[in-house]
């Protein structure tokens, strides 16, 4: 993230009004949200801190902080201890736990755009957790895809995909900087029909973080997936370790048969 270094913009204002049965901390959050449109703040630029805000307000830290944190809960903001309030980089919400809908589709459906680092395109032998996931020997030849996803130009997600070599071979010449696996599969009748997928929390490695631009250390969400095809057959395997503080999961859960209630979880934090 790009520090702002100017000084922070006035927030407007307007007076909280302290008879209003809308609480006054919830009044300053929306007074907050709708001068970060009105002075087209950007995701890094400097905002008010606690002390100019009771200041210019009149209320109490209590309510200040009691705004922030829910700016913060909700990825308006973002508190670096030290530095000040920031505008938050917003982040993007991805269905890749609960559908196979792979991260080139779901980004752009938005409007986003995906680019991938090729690192490594080559066929080289499954070891022994590729090769339980694929449901083959060990040392079997396989395809393996590495890529360094970034969306709309920043560090996203770090891939390492493994396909059977009578299904990746089709892929071995092919630029996948700007295409999707999932589509160039399609085109030689090469679909996932249906897919295991897990995730789970990790710290960043000195070597994940330098890759994906974030501190050693740093949250990242892990996931792995293994996809069969009309056949039951596993197609692919992947691998991918995304940033926490670009994405967030979205979980959708069902009632089970014969409740015909529904409900769905967002999950933040992750990709």
């Amino acid at each position: 993230m790009t520090l702002a270094t100017d000084p922070a913009p006035a927030i407007e204002s307007t007076d909280i009004d302290r008879q209003a049965p809308t609480p006054m901390y919830h009044q300053l959050k929306r007074r907050i949200i709708e001068d970060i449109a009105r002075l087209g703040l950007r995701p890094g630029d400097l905002l008010p801190g606690e002390h100019r805000l009771c200041e210019q307000f009149g209320v109490s830290r209590t309510v200040v902080r009691q705004a922030l944190s829910q700016l913060e809960h909700q990825g308006v903001i973002e508190r670096v201890k030290g530095k000040g309030t920031f505008v938050a980089h917003q982040k993007t919400p991805e269905s890749l736990v609960h559908t196979l809908t792979g991260l080139f589709q779901e980004v752009a459906a938005r409007g986003g755009h995906v680019h991938s680092d090729v690192r490594r395109l080559e066929v080289a032998p499954a070891d022994d957790e590729v090769a339980d996931a694929l449901g083959i020997a060990p040392g079997t030849a396989v395809v393996v895809l590495e890529r360094l996803r970034h969306v709309d130009d920043e560090p996203w997600s770090w891939t390492t995909t493994y396909l059977p070599h009578d299904i990746g071979h089709v892929v071995l010449d092919e630029d996948l900087r700007d295409q999707s696996l999932y589509a160039i599969l399609a085109t030689h009748g090469i679909r996932a029909v249906r897919g295991v997928r897990s995730a789970e929390a990790a710290s960043a490695t000195a070597e994940q973080g330098a890759l994906l631009g974030v501190p050693a250390g740093q949250a990242l969400l892990v996931l792995r997936s293994v996809g069969f095809d009309e056949n039951e057959r596993p197609m692919e395997f992947f691998v991918a370790y995304h940033r926490g503080d670009r994405s967030r999961f979205e979980f959708q859960l069902n009632a089970t048969p014969g409740d015909s209630s529904t409900a769905a979880l967002r999950h933040t934090g992750a990709n």
